[in-house]
């Protein structure tokens, strides 16, 4: 997927377009196994969203101190973030509820849904790929890495020191922004979940306060590596995250499989509404793709099918 330079929006269409990309973000975080990180990447936005996090740096506190608003505000994307976060807070706040009460009721049809985004990024972004041998091997390493995470049980008997919660906030941010692998699943794993979350209902600043600072050290930090690693090994980078994306779909097969026991029978109709769900997330990212690089291979296939049709 060609990554267009949105880091300075200026027209609606743009801001638009930064705004559902962003509500798409926040609708993934809300389930739980599904990355925001996977919707940027899918969408097209993850290269700028890595640099306009990295440029909170000692040129924009220095632009602070200056009062130079303006410049300031260029040099952080700021409208590109407005956009974008204003997108994933509505996401959040408008189908949490929805989303949470269909993951309770058929979570199945919710994770079909996600399934196809997935597999419909991983075959448009593999495509797009130059592959050999070390390509190949990125892809199988971050597959078999995510494969293993994803599945990993929930530790036991967690210390929730300060120290701790510092430590679970970087990581669980880095996954974050990660494809294809989660946050709150990081937390889950690290048995800090459901601390951090009675920590918020429960206004425990300190706790919050100790997992937002590593949140905030995590995301600065890792940004910059991944940006890094993007710009001087972008086919390699990005193969990983293929094969993090599809260690990942074992995650979303594990939960539409529990989710099953939901139904109270599993017949043709049940099976064609989640095949059904699955195909239309598959097409809406390939369509969504070939509105933004004009080569989606299923597209291409369609367009060469009704060619031959019409000779």
């Amino acid at each position: 997927m060609q990554n267009q330079d949105l880091s300075q929006p200026r027209t609606p269409r743009q801001f638009l377009r930064l705004f559902f990309t962003g509500f798409a973000m926040g609708a993934a975080d809300v389930v739980p196994g599904v990355s925001g990180g996977t919707m940027a990447f899918i969408l097209g936005v993850y290269s700028t969203l890595l640099n306009a996090i990295k440029s909170f740096n000692l040129t924009a506190i220095r632009l602070l101190l200056s009062r130079k608003i303006g410049a300031l505000l260029q040099h952080v994307s700021f409208f590109f973030l407005l956009a974008l976060g204003a997108g994933i807070a509505t996401a959040i706040l408008a189908l949490a509820n929805v989303l949470g009460n269909a993951l309770e009721q058929q979570p199945t049809l919710v994770y079909a849904f996600f399934g196809g985004l997935v597999v419909a990024s991983i075959i448009a972004v593999s495509l797009m790929l130059r592959w050999n041998l070390t390509t190949l091997i990125a892809m199988a390493v971050g597959a078999v890495f995510a494969f293993w995470l994803v599945a990993l049980p929930e530790l036991s008997d967690a210390d929730h020191s300060l120290p701790v919660l510092f430590f679970s906030g970087a990581v669980a941010i880095c996954a974050m922004i990660l494809p294809g692998i989660s946050g709150s699943f990081i937390l889950l794993i690290l048995g800090q979940y459901k601390f951090v979350l009675d920590a918020v209902r429960s206004l425990d600043v300190v706790s919050v306060a100790a997992v937002g600072l590593g949140a905030v050290v995590g995301i600065l930090a890792f940004s910059r590596v991944l940006s890094w690693l993007l710009k001087h090994y972008y086919n390699v980078t990005v193969a990983a995250l293929v094969g993090f994306m599809i260690g990942s779909l074992r995650r979303i097969w594990l939960e539409a499989e529990a989710g099953l026991s939901k139904f109270s029978q599993v017949g043709a109709g049940e099976i064609a509404l989640i095949i059904g769900l699955f195909v239309v997330g598959f097409v809406l990212v390939s369509a969504i793709d070939h509105l933004q690089s004009g080569r989606n291979p299923l597209f291409a296939l369609f367009r060469r099918g009704t060619r031959e049709k019409v000779a």
